[in-house]
């Protein structure tokens, strides 16, 4: 009986398709506190999966398992800072090819909310902004700010070239595409620092071509700070507090109402648990937003992995980075298998729309490879004549102001300043340091140093000057809240010996990049891993693989802190405080035959790796 009172209205979508919609769909409109697409009632049933955290040859499987469930709607944020890595230079190929996703979803009978940004938060690097931006001293980001305004100008210009042509409404000489809306910003009601901002963001996306529903998207307590004019305010919640939706009719009337994400799980820290969200509590939830006739975005349905360095970090009471896995306990795994509550959703969405849902696809094996040898290593310290030509500075400075990559800074990765001390004494970093370095005497391990620890000493050594190296980790620029002015990287400011400013500086850039990776492979110097080694280090080994390859997981018991290669591929930060103990690696993205791993590990090493077809995600926690 209580599920016939919920959803005795039923909603039949079979002919509200992108296809069979191309050249003649009027778009998605408002009427009545209703959606209306093509004349019709709709109820947006959608969920959130990322292309730039899924690899290409996984995008149809995810759409497809979004349709068993029921959805009709895909959103997903657009990346800034992966599109515009150097400054005027775009890159929408291979992973990155949004024309090609969207495309994709709409053969696959879903309709697309595109966030565009240009910040997106997202539990990603600066919320999506890239770090070029920092070089200004002045910058204000968000903001009608002119260096930053006429940076997303010229973004803008390029994404819309293709994001125009594949929006739903008809438009001349165009057929039509799968984009219903597009959202203006995100959450800005939580940073809401430019009361012109929304409105330049608005006209924006307008002027270049832009004719979709805009919508903005908010917590309760920044719902009120985030409207813009001419779009439609929705809701971002985990637990459906009495009147919320309600509340939505306070800052707009007769409107209909939309939970742009709900979060179906949470994301997780270093140094903390792995967090779960009661799946039978997330879909009485779901169920009870639907039964108030609103429409709802899972955030996520399908989580994916923040690979290389592009994690977010949180900095409210202390920072805290966010780890590489963004399995999110969502509706899909991290590797894109079923849980609970994909089923449990299934069931509740095929309720709603009152017919049968497609099958859901067969899951893909996972693979154990078993015990990887990482038989060569090569020390950090040999590797820096061989390959890397320093920065010569009489003061430090900070990774996004290094002249480097076409003059726009390093963005990622780890920065090495060096320089010549005469004895030891007291190391002060007055906070300067972003956001851990390793210190060494010469080649000598001395300690750490952090946002807590910001202090060392250094033990006076023989006579004569020795080499004083600050190995400085970026651990992921914090991509919410108000601090997002200062997130710049590296030395953000004078180190102290004794009470006296450390001067003149040889700064390694270490991001990593495949080039650098390329040549480390044949550079001289690699040798046979002893029983006992200390980092930092890269180290190396070979995957062998007779058959078709699998998606597998890599155990690095035994190791401390670093990052892993495998064919060139960045898969992301290990680190063993945990909670993630696994790092996803894609079947894609290996070969048949012999698969190359590298390592680069800051401090005590392992002799082998495990590839395993199960993932742990750490100890676990859930949700309050």
């Amino acid at each position: 009986l209580l599920t016939h009172l919920l959803f005795s209205c039923r909603f039949n979508w079979s002919e509200l398709s992108p296809l069979g919609l191309w050249g003649r769909s009027l778009g998605l409109q408002t009427e009545n506190s209703q959606f209306v697409l093509e004349g019709m009632p709709f109820r947006i049933l959608g969920g959130s999966m990322h292309y730039f955290r899924v690899p290409r040859e996984y995008w149809e499987d995810r759409m497809l398992k979004m349709r068993a469930c029921g959805l009709n709607t895909l959103t997903t944020y657009v990346p800034w800072n992966l599109h515009e890595k150097e400054r005027g230079k775009f890159d929408f190929s291979k992973n990155l090819d949004l024309r090609a996703f969207l495309s994709l979803a709409a053969k696959n009978g879903l309709w697309v909310i595109l966030r565009p940004g240009p910040y997106i938060c997202s539990e990603w690097d600066l919320g999506g902004l890239p770090s070029w931006l920092l070089q200004d001293p002045e910058m204000q980001l968000r903001t009608t700010y002119k260096g930053f305004t006429e940076a997303v100008d010229a973004y803008f210009d390029r994404l819309m070239r293709v994001v125009v042509p594949l929006q739903a409404s008809t438009i001349p000489y165009k057929k039509g595409g799968p984009i219903i809306a597009v959202q203006v910003e995100n959450e800005y009601g939580s940073y809401a620092k430019d009361p012109n901002y929304m409105t330049y963001v608005k006209m924006a996306l307008l002027n270049r071509g832009i004719v979709e529903l805009l919508m903005t998207s908010d917590n309760k307590n920044g719902l009120s700070f985030g409207l813009v004019e001419g779009a439609l305010a929705t809701v971002n919640f985990q637990k459906l507090e009495p009147g919320l939706l309600k509340y939505l009719d306070t800052v707009q009337k007769d409107q209909p109402k939309m939970v742009m994400e709900y979060w179906t799980g949470w994301f997780d820290n270093w140094g903390g648990p792995h967090y779960v969200f009661d799946a039978d509590e997330m879909v009485n939830t779901v169920a009870s937003i639907l039964k108030t006739g609103a429409s709802i975005n899972l955030y996520m349905f399908h989580g994916g992995t923040n690979f290389g360095f592009m994690n977010g970090a949180l900095e409210a009471d202390e920072y805290k980075a966010d780890v590489t896995s963004y399995d999110y306990d969502a509706v899909l795994t991290e590797a894109g298998d079923y849980t609970s509550k994909f089923f449990k959703l299934r069931q509740l969405f095929s309720m709603v729309i009152g017919q049968p849902l497609p099958l859901p696809p067969m899951i893909e094996s996972k693979a154990s490879y078993g015990a990887i040898l990482l038989h060569q290593y090569i020390s950090l310290w040999d590797v820096l004549p061989a390959l890397l030509q320093p920065i010569k500075s009489e003061f430090p400075v900070n990774m996004e102001n290094l002249h480097l990559n076409d003059s726009i800074g390093q963005p990622y990765g780890y920065v090495l300043y060096e320089t010549v001390i005469f004895g030891g004494g007291h190391l002060h970093t007055r906070d300067h340091v972003r956001d851990r370095a390793q210190v060494f005497v010469n080649t000598m391990y001395v300690g750490e140093l952090d946002y807590n620890t910001v202090e060392l000493s250094i033990p006076e050594g023989q006579q004569g000057f020795r080499q004083l190296r600050l190995l400085v980790e970026n651990r992921g620029r914090v991509n919410y809240g108000l601090a997002l002015n200062e997130q710049r990287k590296g030395l953000i400011g004078d180190v102290f010996l004794n009470k006296t400013p450390l001067r003149n500086f040889k700064i390694y850039s270490l991001e990593m990049k495949p080039a650098f990776m390329k040549s480390l492979q044949h550079v001289s110097g690699w040798s046979t891993v002893p029983d006992y080694f200390v980092g930092p280090a890269f180290f190396r080994g070979r995957l062998w693989i007779e058959q078709q390859p699998q998606d597998t997981f890599l155990k690095l018991q035994g190791w401390e802190k670093g990052v892993v290669f495998v064919n060139g591929q960045n898969l992301g930060r290990y680190w063993k405080i945990g909670p993630q103990e696994t790092l996803y690696l894609p079947g894609p993205w290996l070969r048949r035959g012999g698969n190359e791993i590298v390592i680069f590990e800051e401090r005590t090493a392992g002799r082998i790796i495990q590839s395993v077809d199960i993932p742990y995600l750490g100890r676990t926690q859930y949700v309050d």
